[in-house]
């Protein structure tokens, strides 16, 4: 089968990162476009072709969501139910017995994944409706753990952001360019400062939604509402 556009990309970025070392206190670093290729190229296949209009973009995988389905923000139920994915998720190289990969039988839930896809499924219905017109991508496919913590890519050293940045910067352009959207949206602010450097002087508008993160005060009192306040505001969703 032949590889779609966003395939080859996704795997052109997962070659480059390989290779990439993190010091302390990074213990482990996963690449699920590597152990969680099958979920992740069903994903780009069946829903990141042709243009769309919005396309938001998330920071780096959680260790209940993308780390276990290779889809962004991919809480199991939405990526296996709503999306109707599922495929083989193998195993990182050396995994953190913290954070097992146990794919699609890992019973924990991604909280901001969950609220992410439930709004959307909410809002548009099925999958097939939303990803029309919309598409999900996230910035730096590796997710950094010290230990059981999360850690997340603005809190590596500069030395070490150098490289990945300039990987995630070139990938996000090439996502860009492919599929060409007229919105490009930040989860959070550090994904919309990313996106605006990343892809400066490319035709797209940008804004930002809240985080999803249950980390979030402000996500915890309503972050469905107050997505869709931000979104309506920006002109991206109409009433």
């Amino acid at each position: 089968m032949t590889p779609t556009p966003l395939e080859s990309a996704a795997r052109a970025l997962s070659d480059t990162i390989n290779g990439m070392r993190f010091a302390a206190p990074v213990s482990h670093v996963y690449n699920p476009l590597a152990y969680a290729w099958a979920p992740n190229a069903a994903y780009l296949r069946r829903f990141g072709q042709g243009g769309k209009k919005v396309m938001f973009v998330g920071m780096n995988p959680g260790p209940f969501g993308m780390v276990q389905t290779g889809v962004p923000f991919g809480e199991i139920a939405a990526v296996r139910d709503w999306m109707g994915i599922v495929g083989e998720v193998g195993k990182p190289e050396i995994e953190n017995p913290k954070r097992p990969v146990e794919g699609f039988a890992c019973e924990r839930s991604e909280v901001s994944g969950r609220r992410l896809w439930g709004l959307f499924a909410e809002r548009f219905g099925t999958a097939d409706a939303f990803f029309a017109e919309h598409f999900v991508a996230n910035y730096c496919p590796l997710a950094f753990f010290d230990g059981g913590r999360n850690l997340t890519p603005d809190k590596l050293p500069a030395a070490e952001q150098g490289p990945l940045l300039a990987a995630c910067d070139a990938h996000l352009r090439q996502m860009v360019e492919i599929l060409q959207p007229e919105w490009v949206i930040g989860v959070g602010a550090w994904a919309e400062a990313r996106a605006r450097e990343a892809l400066a002087g490319l035709p797209v508008q940008y804004g930002r939604v809240l985080h999803p993160s249950p980390a979030s005060p402000a996500a915890n009192r309503g972050w469905s509402e107050a997505a869709t306040k931000q979104l309506l505001a920006l002109g991206v969703w109409k009433e």
